[in-house]
């Protein structure tokens, strides 16, 4: 006899299965995330903290944008069915439909970033006044912030790069409590690199991710309803 909330084939239905399955989901996308940002990562691990190596960072993060699009991709679609969750499948089809068109937002935003990264570490040699740092910093946080929506958009839908671009400067005041949760995420981010250590974020990034997702349903809803035919 099976007891209360358990299927005849012995798989629970309960708070605790639905648990171990998000679990199960979160672990090995992260696990696939870390790999397929690998030769990135190891890359980062082998320069030194000399701002002039921010060009080669920010090339060793190329294959970061697509990792991370294929890892909301898996976590927005993982399986209602707790006997049939196949993460590893998802991210691996995630990755396929969306390495190309992430990378094409991804890379002119590390580029972008790379540019305002490096003025603010040699801003003594550019003889401008203090406010265009603050100025620098605040449009590279505002960078930041479109292009968490980018990457949800690109990972979710199937738009042409400058319509999702468009779409993320949109939803960036349209939504402007999803763009303060993506914030908080970012600071988040950066207050754990911080304090405590580099590796942190990326030890957590399915979390992480999966927080953004969570913020963002508004911005899904609408785009669902009003930008997808």
């Amino acid at each position: 006899m099976s007891g209360a909330g358990v299927r005849a084939d012995g798989f629970g239905t309960g708070v605790l299965s639905r648990a171990a399955a998000l679990i199960h989901t979160l672990v090995t996308v992260e696990a696939l995330l870390l790999l397929a940002a690998a030769p990135g990562l190891a890359g980062l691990l082998l320069l030194g903290p000399d701002p002039g190596n921010l060009p080669l960072a920010a090339v060793c993060l190329l294959p970061l944008g697509p990792a991370l699009s294929a890892a909301l991709y898996a976590l927005h679609h993982r399986s209602g069915d707790l006997t049939d969750l196949h993460p590893a499948r998802t991210y691996a089809r995630g990755w396929r439909l969306n390495a190309l068109p992430a990378l094409k937002l991804w890379a002119p935003l590390l580029a972008w970033l790379t540019v305002i990264a490096f003025t603010l570490t040699h801003f003594s040699a550019t003889g401008l006044p203090g406010w265009w740092a603050v100025l620098l910093a605040a449009i590279g946080a505002g960078s930041l912030l479109w292009g968490a929506h980018a990457l949800v958009l690109t990972s979710l839908f199937t738009f042409r790069t400058r319509d999702t671009a468009r779409l993320a400067a949109y939803f960036l005041v349209r939504h402007a409590r999803a763009t303060l949760a993506a914030a908080s995420l970012l600071v988040l981010t950066a207050a754990s690199t911080a304090l405590l250590t580099e590796a942190l974020p990326a030890l957590l990034a399915a979390p992480l991710l999966l927080s953004l997702l969570h913020s963002s349903r508004p911005v899904i809803a609408e785009t669902e309803e009003d930008f997808t035919v």
